[in-house]
């Protein structure tokens, strides 16, 4: 298995990142924990990120302290996962803002949806929200929308 193939997909406008349920995501009762949600979506996010401007800790690095933060999430719990099952985290961009964007993401298994987010990420340095980076708004327009 190579990193890239760890990463996930990246076509028909959505990022694909697969994914299996293990004990530690459960709760008592066998199911995933909903907190469990936001960490499967965040692995979404920051491989979607990966594959369209490398290492997050490189971006950091090389653009002077840029980082990435959720500024407002909306979630919708539709279906619960078990452990063991076998999940995809869809990821897209829905809108480009000067400092922000504004991401779908979907938690499938076997192509339901057991769970929706819409996701606002700041793009911040030394506290202060600044423009996205044009190579990341290129990548960003050109490989992410809508997915089909």
């Amino acid at each position: 298995m190579t990193a890239a193939t760890l990463g996930g997909t990246l076509g028909d406008g959505v990022h694909r990142l697969p994914l299996r349920v293990y004990y530690e995501d459960t709760d008592f009762s066998g199911f995933v924990y909903h907190a469990s949600y936001l960490r499967f979506m965040e692995r979404g996010r920051t491989e979607l990120l990966r594959s369209l401007a490398g290492d997050q800790s490189d971006l950091h690095r090389d653009a002077r302290g840029l980082v990435f933060v959720v500024r407002k999430m909306t979630l919708d719990f539709l279906k619960a996962a078990r452990m063991d099952d076998l999940l995809d985290v869809l990821t897209w961009s829905s809108e480009l803002r000067g400092a922000s964007m504004h991401l779908s993401q979907e938690v499938r298994r076997d192509g339901q949806t057991l769970t929706r987010a819409d996701v606002v990420v700041a793009c911040v340095r030394d506290g202060r929200a600044i423009r996205l980076p044009d190579s990341i708004r290129r990548s960003l327009t050109r490989a992410i929308s809508e997915p089909g």
